[in-house]
């Protein structure tokens, strides 16, 4: 099962929150709250605000839905910072021209899913191993026949 939190139109560029979502991903719900809380990044305190919504949205799937589902058990699927508008700003130049720049705006996605026991996601654990498919052959590339011409004009 998978509980998603979503925050938008944060006044941060996606880049700065990308660094951020990397010291995270993969990791348990509260070795990634011990993270944040130690990051000196501005946008930390933000995706640590979206850590507990997404963990608070999972406690209330379970209690509500009946859900079988260990709070200890999750971990950070996937967290992602998409681009939103751009502000665009005018800051003065010298001799009365000015220069165009741009404020950045991210929307930051967060997934937490359970792991099984035995360090599986919650999806593999229901079913058996799946085959890999089978790798497809490569041809050798075809050889171009040179000098027929130069042959044949003789």
């Amino acid at each position: 099962m998978e509980f998603r939190a979503e925050m938008r139109y944060l006044r941060v560029s996606p880049q700065k929150a990308r660094l951020v979502l990397e010291l995270i991903k993969g990791r348990r719900v509260e070795e990634a709250r011990n993270t944040l809380a130690f990051t000196k990044k501005r946008v930390a305190a933000h995706v640590g605000k979206l850590l507990q919504s997404a963990l608070d949205n999972a406690n209330f799937l379970t209690s509500e839905k009946g859900l079988d589902v260990e709070i200890d058990n999750l971990y950070v699927k996937s967290a992602i910072a998409n681009e939103g508008p751009r502000m665009k700003r005018i800051r003065p130049a010298p001799q009365g021209r000015a220069y165009r720049y741009q404020r950045r705006i991210s929307h930051i996605e967060l997934v937490l899913a359970e792991r099984g026991k035995s360090g599986e996601t919650s999806s593999s654990a229901g079913g058996g191993h799946t085959a890999a498919p089978a790798k497809a052959k490569r041809r050798a590339p075809a050889v171009k026949a040179a000098g027929k011409k130069k042959a044949a004009a003789k």
